[in-house]
């Protein structure tokens, strides 16, 4: 079958290897139908900060139809349409046990830990497919999975009813963040320095666009950064409302960009996001509802043998929309 793996830093392959195995107990084996480029899949590939393994199929952001069942799976059956949980959880640890998987002790993603999906077909842990809802196109349910990381940084903001939401950042999760803070009622900013992905973000949400250096003059409470960047995360800091709560989802490089006293001083508060928790399910029933509103956010959708200039593009900044799709199956 065909097959996207990464060997190393900067080496990405597109190869014919043997079909997964037959599922173990507990397992499945699905059918790839689509999968998306991720941020992350980027920044692993960029830096090699993630890679346990060589070679493994890349992609955590994936779709496809169960064919095959290991024993004890019984929440799907053959021919399902699944979205897939792409965080790889011990299940016994304290904050597994506690419903917190996005902080397993022995975290991991498919993709890295596992092999993923960018391939026609991959075995994975039961646990990890939900069915997906009917009538939705699989170029959507390949979102599911950033949809559920950016419902869990609003979750996590919990901004008040109707409070403006300052999102920076226009990749996939900070346009997705957008999504569902309009849905939810709130105004939103947005801060890109590509303009064709903030007006992307604006005209799909309602929002406006606005330069970094005007957020001193916005007045708000609420902010949550996408892009990792410490330039950025210090303004923001710099810009928020006295008793304003910001979110860091970006993954960027470690610098120190904190002041804890005036944290103290304004009673700024800092929330940590990190994957998801019970998001998933959530986004599961909430799709059918805005899935056509996704569409605006799909930059291409292309082969798998096409993964590879893919990269090399979204690296270059020559991609202008926010999320590729692939097709693989």
């Amino acid at each position: 079958m065909r097959a996207v793996r990464l060997y190393a830093k900067g080496d990405l392959r597109v190869e014919q290897i043997k079909p997964p195995k037959s599922p173990a107990a507990g397992e499945v084996t699905l059918a790839v139908r689509a999968a998306g480029i991720c941020g992350s899949d980027l920044h692993n590939y960029k830096t090699g900060a993630w890679i346990s393994r060589s070679p493994s199929v890349a992609g955590h952001e994936f779709t496809g139809i169960i064919t095959a069942l290991g024993e004890g799976v019984d929440h799907v059956a053959l021919g399902d349409r699944v979205v897939v949980d792409s965080r790889h959880v011990c299940g016994i640890c304290p904050a597994c046990r506690a419903g917190r998987g996005q902080v397993c002790e022995k975290l991991g993603f498919l993709g890295e830990v596992i092999d993923g999906g960018f391939a026609e077909a991959v075995t994975l842990p039961g646990r990890n497919v939900l069915m997906a809802p009917e009538g939705v196109p699989d170029r959507h349910l390949a979102m599911a999975e950033p949809l559920a990381v950016a419902l869990h940084a609003l979750h996590r903001l919990a901004p008040l009813p109707g409070a403006l939401v300052v999102v920076t950042g226009c990749g996939p999760i900070g346009g997705l963040v957008a999504l569902l803070a309009s849905r939810a009622g709130h105004p939103i900013v947005v801060i890109d320095r590509n303009e064709r992905r903030a007006a992307i973000v604006a005209d799909a949400t309602g929002g406006t666009v606005v330069t970094l250096d005007a957020i001193l003059r916005l007045g708000f409470h609420y902010g949550i950064d996408t892009t990792g960047n410490d330039q950025v995360i210090a303004a923001l800091i710099e810009a928020i409302g006295g008793c304003g709560t910001l979110a860091l989802v970006g993954i960027g490089r470690s610098s120190p960009v904190i002041d804890p006293v005036k944290l103290v001083e304004r009673e700024t508060t800092l929330v940590g996001c990190h994957a998801f928790g019970a998001e998933l399910a959530e986004i599961v029933a909430l799709l059918p509802a805005f899935s056509p509103q996704l569409d605006a956010f799909i930059a291409e959708q292309i082969p798998l043998e096409a993964v590879p200039d893919a990269y090399a593009r979204h690296l270059a900044g020559k991609v202008d929309g926010l999320k590729t799709i692939i097709l693989c199956g």
